[in-house]
């Protein structure tokens, strides 16, 4: 797989919320890093990681490439969602570095948008060995 490919395939998993299409992106023991300091490995965690996609409605996902090397590369992902339950409103307000409006439970819930930044490496049958993603997110309340 090239970088090029397996932003497709991101997008792709991201907007179908496929949490068993995303673990196949890896090899078995396939790491994916979705902060400096938190690795998900192997199709189990990977799965049950992305499991929380099916906490967002109205998803679109743009990548693109950034550089490409041999044996993977840098893309950039910009995606915006609306969030859809209370829960994963919570994961967002607990996760480090996010801006989120003050609400209280009950309110309405916020549109977000990330932006990201990844760096893959695949092994020679084109599955991920290593993800790791920098990110950003902003959140818009409905008016």
């Amino acid at each position: 797989m090239s970088i090029q490919d397996f932003m497709q395939a991101y997008q792709r998993v991201w907007e179908a919320q496929d949490s068993q299409g995303f673990a196949a992106l890896f090899t078995p023991d396939g790491q994916y890093w979705n902060t400096p300091f938190q690795v998900q490995t192997g199709p189990t965690e990977l799965a049950r990681y992305w499991d929380r996609i099916k906490l967002q409605q109205d998803i679109t996902l743009t990548p693109r490439v950034l550089a490409e090397t041999e044996t993977g590369g840098v893309g950039h992902w910009n995606v915006t969602y609306q969030v859809a339950s209370e829960e994963l409103f919570q994961i967002w307000a607990k996760s480090t570095g996010t801006g989120l409006p003050d609400r209280q439970p009950g309110d309405p819930l916020p549109r977000m948008e990330l932006d990201g930044t990844l760096v893959a490496e695949f092994d020679a049958d084109g599955l991920a060995t290593c993800v790791r993603i920098w990110w950003h997110s902003n959140a818009t309340m409905p008016t």
